[in-house]
């Protein structure tokens, strides 16, 4: 069980800023277009090989890959799984942007929606197992204080992949959830802890089920936790975290759901870390709410202390003070200093300057120091 035991530690929500030539290789590869595998292949070890020890340079304790095989966070499992190949309209954009019709039409491009043509089970397990082994392979050689791996969770999935072949909800995110459960075993099989990403538990009210009664989306919020702790049975939850958040983007974020309301059903899940929004203007008053919700003993959690969506570099005192307010209420040894959201969630994300990320995460460790020497001054 990894806790802050005599110092803030830190990690990152997932997605790391990709070598602009392998960012080219996967959207070329999302589009369609012909690509060199071996060369793909290539740019993938020296990406991980590369962003392992830029972490470990910046002094980030918890690391991981960076994601930087995907091209995106949850979409990948088209890659990996059956049935999710079908094609359907456009997304709608988020309720919050499209109450802004101007800067609706500067923002969220809207995409076509993929959808599930038919059974999902697992196809391919390479991409799994080549990550896998280039994880390994860049950590060789270095100690990091822990390690992680990052899987969309099934809720995620059916939030962006819509269902158009199972007869209910409920069926679809089982299905979903039996071909995804072999992806988490291998990543605790390969030594490394396990982040599953659940943004739909906050994020999927504002847009995929924004139509949804209230009763309806509680339904679908208990139905992701229920099902994940099904899968994960077999997984001790020490070495399992969890990553919620509100949408990855730069807008409004007025109709976003109060962290009140998605950290109780958040808290039955198993994973023992839960990682979530701390420090854009939308969520960073939200460490009040640890006033109201005890913490569950057996949990620690991994707030944003960074912003994930601005170029803005946070000073480090900054950084310490909201360490240091979470600390106040669940202990010190029960937070760890992470960042809102990822840097790259997919390849054509790229909101923030990839030298102004790591400057950030930079800020990130050495406001973690400054409220370690605070919080255990002797």
């Amino acid at each position: 069980m990894i806790r802050s035991t005599d110092r803030i530690l830190t990690t990152h929500t997932g997605s790391l800023p990709r070598p602009d030539g392998l960012r080219e290789l996967l959207i070329a590869r999302e589009e369609g277009k012909p690509v060199d595998e071996a060369a793909f292949q290539a740019a993938v070890a020296d990406g991980v090989r590369e962003v392992v020890e830029r972490q470990l340079r910046t002094g980030i304790d918890l690391v991981n890959d960076g994601e930087l095989s995907k091209f995106s966070y949850s979409m990948y499992a088209k890659e990996r799984l059956t049935g999710l190949q079908g094609v359907g309209g456009l997304r709608r954009q988020s309720r919050d942007v499209e109450e802004f019709p101007s800067f609706a039409q500067r923002s969220q491009p809207r995409w076509r929606v993929t959808t599930c043509d038919g059974p999902v089970t697992v196809k391919n397990t390479e991409p799994l197992m080549t990550d896998l082994r280039n994880f390994a392979r860049a950590l060789d050689g270095k100690t990091p204080v822990g390690t992680f791996l990052t899987a969309a969770s099934p809720g995620v999935i059916a939030s962006f992949i819509h269902n158009r072949y199972y007869p209910t909800h409920e069926a679809y995110v089982r299905a979903l959830g039996a071909a995804m459960k072999p992806e988490y075993e291998a990543i605790i099989a390969a030594g490394f802890d396990l982040q599953i990403d659940c943004p739909d538990l906050a994020s999927a009210r504002n847009n995929t089920y924004r139509d949804d009664t209230e009763e309806e989306w509680r339904r679908k919020q208990a139905l992701a936790v229920d099902v994940l702790n099904e899968i994960t049975a077999d997984i001790p939850p020490e070495r399992m975290r969890m990553h919620l958040c509100w949408g990855n983007f730069e807008g409004p974020h007025h109709r976003d759901v109060p962290l009140a309301d998605v950290l109780p059903v958040a808290l039955r899940a198993r994973p023992h870390a839960i990682s979530f929004e701390g420090a854009n203007p939308r969520h960073e008053h939200e460490w009040i709410v640890f006033k109201e919700i005890k913490l569950p003993d057996d949990k620690v959690i991994i707030p944003g202390v960074i912003d994930s969506t601005t170029n803005f570099i946070e000073h480090p005192e900054l950084v310490a003070q909201r360490i240091e307010r979470y600390a106040g209420l669940v202990g010190r040894e029960r937070v760890i200093a992470g960042v809102d959201c990822g840097f790259a969630t997919s390849a054509t994300a790229n909101t923030v300057d990839a030298e102004i990320a790591w400057a950030k995460l930079g800020a990130l460790v050495e406001g973690a120091a400054i409220a370690s020497a605070r919080l255990w001054k002797t």
